[in-house]
């Protein structure tokens, strides 16, 4: 086989968006919307990636109501994920958090409710003092737990996000963004727990003395759109109306976020347009999987074995318009020759992938097999290596 330093493979592949470089993962796929959206601000992008479709507005500050509980939803699982607390846990609930207007489970003050009921009722019913009930729980205090929503926002890079409380109730200094609101919500996608109760359309919840909350998902699209399974509503007068809803189809999962719509029904109609926009248009496709051989070997001097497979280092997917994947190619650069010995998964090169004559993103290429020096000389280096030790 001829070694060069570049060599270059067209791939008539199911080729997609990976996370692409620099600054243009910074811009949408779109610089408009392509369907009509009734909010101030809104934005659809694909989870895995947070690769934006289009986005309105997406940077604009602006309360959102009780879409601040995916702060606090996020916390909880990231508390059961760590061992912290447990679903089985007693959870007072204080006279603080019983006096919690807006939307309730009507939670007795004084009295332990198991933190599973908690998680439910915040995520299905937007329960308001459940969602201070697990702060203090967690905390101490709602007023520390606020501290480490935004502790976490800062974390996951919402820059321009500000918590005041834990639901969302109107407060001053209280904002974030679609785009933020958008990034959070993926990071709930890698907590599959959540998705054990974002898909209840209707439960209770069972008082000491048998008093019973009726519990209705206020994410109307779980019950009548194809494959929703979660997120967040909220509404004050000041927010408006305001929506964060998924869903999934195949390995595709779309995240539409509306802010500040006139309507309730207003909301969801255009959640659900955009979503039925990003699944008929575009598709995730794996355009490299970790240890797939590309028809590539690279010289090895002085190994066992002539050549090393030259394969890709990791897992990488793209987003991009149904039938763009003819236009896509892969130029691997390679090294003429690397030296023995050489361990499985140690660095070669590069595989850049192309769209005409623009790169689109780059993953590594390492070495597929381990390739040793000859028996004599394999035995030397590993006394010299032990001297050296």
């Amino acid at each position: 086989m001829k070694f060069g330093r570049i060599f270059a493979l067209v791939f008539a592949l199911m080729l997609v968006c990976l996370v692409p470089l620099g600054a243009l993962a910074e811009e949408p796929l779109e610089s408009a919307p392509s369907v009509a959206i009734d909010a101030v601000s809104a934005t659809l992008i694909e989870a895995s990636t947070g690769r934006v479709i289009f986005a309105i507005n997406a940077d604009e500050r602006r309360p959102v109501a009780s879409i601040t509980k995916l702060m606090t939803i996020l916390l909880t699982l990231e508390a059961l994920s760590t061992g912290d607390v447990t679903l089985e846990d007693q959870v007072l609930c204080s006279q603080r958090a019983g006096s919690m207007g807006g939307s309730q489970a009507l939670l007795d003050a004084n009295q332990y409710y198991r933190l599973e009921d908690l998680l439910k009722s915040v995520i299905v019913a937007s329960a308001n003092d459940a969602s201070v009930a697990l702060a203090e729980h967690i905390s101490g205090a709602e007023e520390v737990f606020v501290q480490r929503m935004n502790a976490r926002a800062q974390e996951l890079g919402l820059a321009n996000t500000r918590y005041v409380n834990t639901t969302g109730l109107p407060a001053e200094g209280q904002y974030t963004t679609a785009r933020d609101v958008a990034e959070l919500s993926r990071h709930l996608d890698g907590h599959p727990q959540y998705y054990r109760f974002s898909t209840i359309w209707l439960d209770t919840i069972t008082h000491k003395g048998g008093r019973v909350t009726d519990l209705t998902n206020t994410n109307r699209l779980v019950r009548f759109y194809d494959s929703c399974d979660g997120y967040k509503t909220g509404s004050t007068n000041e927010a408006r109306y305001c929506l964060s809803a998924t869903a999934k189809r195949g390995n595709l999962r779309l995240i539409a976020v509306v802010l500040g719509s006139s309507g309730s029904q207003a909301r969801f109609d255009s959640a659900r347009h955009m979503l039925d926009y990003g699944f008929a248009n575009y598709q995730l496709a794996q355009v490299g999987t970790l240890d797939e051989h590309i028809g590539m070997q690279v010289a090895v001097r002085r190994g066992a074995q002539e050549v090393v497979d030259a394969v890709i280092g990791r897992d990488l997917a793209m987003l991009m318009r149904r039938g763009e994947e003819k236009g896509l190619r892969l130029e691997a650069v390679l090294p003429n020759s690397v030296n023995a010995p050489i361990r499985k998964g140690a660095p070669l090169g590069e595989a850049i992938v192309m769209r005409g004559d623009e790169e689109v993103a780059r993953l590594p290429l390492v070495a597929g097999q381990d390739v040793l020096l000859p028996g004599f000389l394999e035995g030397l280096l590993r006394i010299l290596e032990g001297w050296r030790m």
